[in-house]
């Protein structure tokens, strides 16, 4: 069995709750993609529903045109690693690794086994026990052991929650590479965004049991579709627009808190009269005079409330005459110095790298930090 794994009209209701409301997919044959959203979306469920651990309570998944749906666990070409290794304590390394295979009565496992752990970077390690293994050496077991089942789709639900930061940073790495060299679908779950960039070729923002934008990670974080996904796929400074949409050959302006700015149409997903212009914190300038302001910028003035260093840059809270703060990331290259809080200054951005999206009723400026969920 072989091809794209594919979602139709799945719902998944626990008694009144609907965790997956009539989702539809495709997950292209040997594609990386990530399930991304907050504890809660429903990413989990949906994984849970092509493993075989939950059924579906309306729809079909599919796999390479075979109905998978109803089909148990072990029935399916689909294999799991969860965020806890599970891990068997008393056997070494390669028996772990082997567990599978011996389960379907394989009498030569030792090449399959030195392949794997050759794969993973483990080569030496076949003898030793897992808690003589750090935890990211462990979830390579894991992984050695998954994919030597051969699994037309490998699913991965939080795998590199329990690590710390840095070595979380170099299995996303390593785990992109694996998935490159085997060439299977790796189907990825995930609360973590920047996790869901680096490693990804395509992305599916969930909310509420829904997919409100799916696509490249570039395209996402670029030309957000919602307000949610806006805020969630990193940070974004939202302004309320009033009046509606005037067009002006290829630009749309719009009118804020008495301004008159410009926008691409092109970067337009706005159907109504209730907008929100965009800009992400890292497309916003500062200079402390308009007569800097680049040609062709547009620009408004405020005020410096606070600032972070973060290493990289330097994270600005400026609060407008309208008593909105929009948040700015500045580079630290050393070219200029720090703004104290208090400093007047000029936040300036080019029409080219906002977007305007449709707004909810009653809402108003919205800036928003990154959703940090770790439940």
């Amino acid at each position: 069995m072989s091809g794209d794994l594919r979602l139709t009209n799945v719902t998944k209701s626990f008694g009144p709750f609907t965790a997956v409301d009539d989702l539809t997919l495709t997950v292209p044959q040997g594609a990386f993609f990530a399930l991304l959203g907050a504890s809660g979306c429903g990413k989990t469920t949906t994984l849970r529903m092509v493993a075989g651990l939950e059924e579906p309570s309306a729809g079909q998944v599919t796999l390479g045109g075979t109905d998978i749906t109803r089909l148990r666990p072990y029935q399916r070409p689909v294999n799991t690693v969860f965020q806890s290794y599970a891990l068997f304590p008393h056997l070494s390394i390669t028996e772990n690794v082997a567990f599978g295979l011996r389960r379907k009565g394989v009498k030569n496992v030792a090449p399959q086994v030195e392949q794997m752990l050759s794969l993973v970077q483990l080569d030496d390690f076949g003898g030793r026990r897992p808690h003589q293994l750090s935890g990211g050496q462990q979830q390579r077991v894991a992984l050695a052991r998954a994919l030597i089942n051969h699994p037309q789709v490998l699913l991965l639900d939080e795998p590199l929650g329990a690590l710390d930061l840095k070595l979380r940073r170099q299995m996303q790495i390593e785990l992109k590479r694996i998935q490159t060299e085997v060439g299977i679908t790796f189907v990825h779950v995930t609360h973590d965004q920047e996790e869901a960039m680096t490693m990804a070729d395509t992305v599916a923002v969930m909310n509420d049991g829904r997919i409100e934008q799916l696509g490249a990670p570039a395209e996402i974080y670029e030309f957000p579709a919602t307000p949610f996904v806006a805020n969630f796929l990193g940070q974004s400074n939202l302004l309320a627009g009033t009046g509606g949409l005037a067009r002006s050959g290829d630009d749309l302006s719009i009118t804020a808190h008495g301004s008159r700015f410009t926008v691409p149409a092109a970067r337009s997903r706005a159907t109504g009269d209730k907008i929100y212009l965009g800009v992400r914190p890292e497309k916003l300038h500062l200079v402390t005079s308009e007569a800097d302001v680049p040609s062709g910028f547009q620009h408004l003035t405020g005020t410096v409330t606070d600032s972070s260093y973060v290493g990289v840059s330097t994270q600005y809270l400026v609060r407008t005459a309208w008593d909105t703060e929009l948040s700015v990331f500045a580079p630290n290259s050393g070219l200029g110095g720090s703004l104290p809080p208090g400093a007047e200054v000029t936040v300036a951005w080019n029409p080219a790298h906002a977007f305007l999206l449709d707004r909810l009723d009653g809402a108003g400026d919205a800036t928003h930090a990154l959703v940090e969920e770790r439940a």
